[in-house]
């Protein structure tokens, strides 16, 4: 009789963004363990998104209010082998996966852990955490393989007005005026929504008589996103998704520094972005209730000028 398959749990309960940022450091324990049924502690809606990271066996699922840690994790069967950390720097995060009584934890906060660096990009913190502990991960990979589903809507520029909170969302009429500028240039303009975002949707689609596609599911919005012409959004998951997919993005910045959250830089990839001063890494709150002053420093013709500067869209290296 054959002895169970071991087990590494990973502690990531957070959104799409923070998910597609640590692919890297995902893949790096694939790699380091093959033999292991990794298993990622995450919100359940996140299911088909690490599925498609291709390093992730199960979803367990783990939710806590905002962007706080769940206080447990749902566990059956035999304690991990490995626990990582990957969803903070604090006691916290680390207590609820010593619960699980892991054979090895890892993580900033444990006592033999490295030091925790505020200005790092989220990419590089997670891989350099796991390099510290002896497992080689690539802060570059993170593209995600192409979609099996067709887009909807080949080669249409893509609208996201949503965010998580106000203080990262440009106003839905500068939106709305961005995509009526798009489409009298040719582009086929499409506005997408996350849950709850159908009326933010509207209003920046009927005025121009945008298309829409409100909160589809992964696996639709990936296979959109893949054959977009660009992506225009702000700091939010759908961003990331753009990078993952190699689709030409224009990401606006607000409360919060590319430096910390951006895209790689390539030319598929333009960041607008106007800090009071270039060394800001968090100027602003990105949980505030109002779009960030440095949000709204950004024009619109400055966006529309931005699409035009993309290279062509496609599935290209990142």
């Amino acid at each position: 009789m054959t002895g169970a398959v071991p087990r590494l749990v990973v502690l990531r309960a957070l959104g799409l963004g923070d998910l597609l940022t640590a692919v890297p450091a995902l893949r790096g324990l694939r790699r380091a363990f093959p033999g292991h049924r990794l298993l990622l502690a995450a919100p359940a809606w996140l299911a088909e998104a690490a599925a498609a990271t291709g390093a992730v066996d199960r979803l367990v699922p783990a939710t806590a209010p905002g962007r706080g840690v769940p206080g447990h994790i749902p566990w059956a069967g035999p304690f991990p082998e490995h626990a990582v950390d990957l969803h903070g720097n604090g006691e916290e995060s680390l207590r609820a996966l010593r619960a699980l009584r892991p054979g090895r934890l890892y993580g900033y906060a444990h006592p033999q852990g490295p030091a925790w660096r505020a200005g790092e990009h989220e990419r590089d913190r997670w891989c350099r955490l796991l390099s510290w502990y002896g497992v080689p991960a690539d802060p570059a990979d993170v593209r995600l393989p192409a979609p099996q589903l067709p887009s909807p809507a080949p080669g249409a520029v893509v609208l996201h007005p949503g965010a998580d909170a106000p203080a990262r969302r440009w106003p839905a009429e500068r939106f709305a005026a961005l995509g009526r500028e798009l489409r009298a240039a040719g582009h086929r303009v499409v506005v997408t929504s996350g849950p709850g975002e159908g009326d933010l949707a509207r209003r920046v689609a009927a005025p121009g008589g945008l298309e829409r596609a409100d909160a589809p599911p992964f696996c639709k919005l990936a296979a959109l996103l893949a054959q977009a012409r660009a992506v225009v959004v702000g700091d939010t998951g759908v961003a990331h998704l753009a990078t993952a997919l190699g689709t030409p993005s224009v990401v606006l910045f607000g409360p919060v520094s590319p430096r910390l959250w951006g895209p790689p830089r390539t030319p598929r990839h333009r960041v607008l972005w106007h800090p009071d001063r270039p060394g800001d890494l968090r100027p602003g709150d990105p949980h505030g209730p109002a779009p960030d002053r440095r949000l709204l420093r950004i024009s619109v013709a400055e966006a529309a000028a931005a699409v035009a500067a993309l290279p062509p869209g496609g599935r290209q290296p990142t």
